[in-house]
């Protein structure tokens, strides 16, 4: 059923010149994901894996609990007067896993060639706002920005694009990094084993600069199936099984109320969403919008679905995110208000019918989904069925993760799984990407009539350096959007951990695309 990574005499494919080699070893941790864990480039996206590139690049700072800034590859940091400099003062004596140093002209080099593809990153703000960056000295960075751009630090904090490749990684054109040729960091790990879908095996960075991971090795298997991992786990194949929507959330009480293993859950950490497409059929209507958002008894999916594991959710950002608490009015479950709605727009529900119809059109809605999430497949199923009591036809559409995302970009969805980033992106980083045609909160949002008028908002919220300014923007945003109903919050997503016994040290950070290692122990 597995495919073991550790497995004598494997000839196994390489990748970014990584060789398989005996991954046996006492002090190793074994979990699993379910997708290949991609090519490790620390300045590209899908098909990288966010945990996964965590592990081998690090960022200048670091977000901590409670939105703290601390440093990370940088020491210190100043900033100009006007906002528009920061100057770093990187740490000394840091080395990438190659041996090579880290310093301001090997820094240059990466920012450097993140500017040469800002196409590609023009979803964030920082990078549109970056002018220039230059090697003041071995160990002094500056980066100009266009304009006081004030989320800056957090953004340098996010797991990518902006982390850091040796010299030995880059291809030989040098200033484009679009593919790189192995993955070279200065985090605490070292990608050393490697079979393209199956495993991925990391070994501790011995030339990392602060405290060394407890564990020796890290085992990741690709197992798809959130069943078979289960099994795969119970069988003591899996130390550890973490993050949201791995195994089903049956599967995470049922092991959890076994008592053969620990398992807990974070806090919340972002929302879970549905983006409704106000640009395509029957959800270009308002009334139908806000029909799907009084026709769904949420806190009754959350108990039946969620066990209680997770919170409602009735705004896109919890009311604890900063610009966020603006005392928007729920739109709670009301069955017949939805019906009202769906009748006063022409969508009548005929005597032995049992799907509405307008103009002689069904009313039919596209919900797209991850096939392999178990939880938005489960949720998705729930929701049909509450849907098909106000006469809505709702056509699943499960697709794995890449066609997912193409379909976001494309507006091919009437209602599509979505979430919010969590900290430290939200609500900058994300209302930024709502001006960006390639992803789904643009299409989502492109049949408004204000549409226009958002995106300008978007863009002076982003440079405004006056607070309450900022704040009266943010209102006018969340604002709207929550008027028109093209989001439709479902619950406050949790991270989970389910581990054998024999495992220590597991916790939760601030960023949900984590995992952290640093502590965990294998008794």
């Amino acid at each position: 059923m597995l495919v073991m990574g550790c497995s004598q005499g494997d000839k196994a494919k390489s990748q970014n010149n990584v060789t398989t080699q005996d991954t046996s070893h006492a002090n190793t941790m074994t979990l699993s994901w379910n997708k290949d864990i991609g090519p490790l480039n620390p300045h590209m996206y899908a098909p990288n894996e966010w945990f996964a590139q965590a592990m081998v690049y690090e960022s200048l700072v670091q977000y901590e609990e409670g939105g703290k800034i601390e440093p990370a590859l940088a020491e210190s940091w100043d900033i100009s007067k006007d906002g528009k400099e920061y100057t770093f003062h990187l740490r000394q004596g840091v080395k990438f896993s190659d041996g090579s140093d880290f310093n301001a002209n090997i820094a240059k080099k990466n920012l450097d060639a993140i500017l040469a593809n800002a196409n590609k990153h023009d979803w964030l703000e920082l990078i549109n706002q970056m002018k220039s960056v230059e090697a003041v000295d071995d160990y002094t960075l500056k980066i100009s920005f266009k304009n006081p751009y004030y989320p800056v630090l957090q953004e340098l904090a996010l797991i990518r694009p902006v982390r850091f490749l040796g010299e030995a990684g880059f291809p030989d054109s040098g200033n484009n990094t679009e593919e790189i040729k192995k993955p070279i960091g200065t985090g605490p790990w070292v990608l050393s084993e490697y079979k393209k879908d199956e495993y991925a095996t990391f070994t501790r960075n011995e030339n990392y600069w602060g405290e060394k991971p407890k564990l020796e090795k890290v085992v990741v298997k690709i197992i798809p199936d959130g069943e078979t991992r289960v099994l795969a786990f119970e069988k003591g194949e899996l130390d550890l099984i973490f993050g949201t929507g791995l195994i089903s959330l049956d599967s995470f009480k049922s092991l959890k109320e076994s008592g053969k293993y620990e398992a807990k859950f974070s806090e919340p950490l972002s929302t879970r969403v549905l983006a409704v497409n106000s640009n395509k059929g029957a959800t270009k209507d308002l009334n139908v919008r806000q029909a799907l958002q009084y026709g769904l008894n949420k806190q009754a999916l959350i108990d039946n679905l969620f066990y209680g594991f997770e919170e409602k959710a009735d705004t896109l950002f919890a009311p604890n995110f900063p610009y966020s608490n603006l005392g928007l009015k729920p739109m709670d479950y009301d069955i017949e208000k939805a019906k009202q709605l769906l009748d006063e727009s022409g969508w009548e529900l005929s005597d032995g019918k049992q799907i509405r119809e307008k103009d002689g059109k069904p009313l039919e809605l596209d919900f797209a989904y991850v096939s392999d999430d178990n939880v938005q497949k489960a949720v998705a199923e729930a929701m049909q069925g509450e849907y098909s009591k106000l006469g809505i036809k709702v056509n699943l559409v499960g697709s794995e993760y890449q066609s997912h995302v193409e379909k976001q970009k494309n507006g091919e969805f009437n209602l599509i799984f979505s979430e919010t980033w969590g900290a430290p992106y939200d609500p900058h980083s994300l209302v930024a990407t709502m001006r960006h045609p390639s992803h789904g909160d643009y299409q989502a949002q492109l049949g408004l009539p204000m549409k226009k008028e958002i995106d300008q908002k978007i863009n002076e919220v982003l440079i405004s350096t006056d607070e309450k300014t900022r704040q009266d923007l943010y209102k006018y945003i969340l604002g709207t959007l929550h008027e028109q109903a093209v989001y439709l919050p479902i619950s406050y997503i949790s991270n989970i951990a389910v581990y054998q016994k024999n495992v220590s040290g597991v916790t939760f950070t601030p960023q949900q695309y984590e995992v952290p290692m640093q502590d965990i122990e294998i008794k």
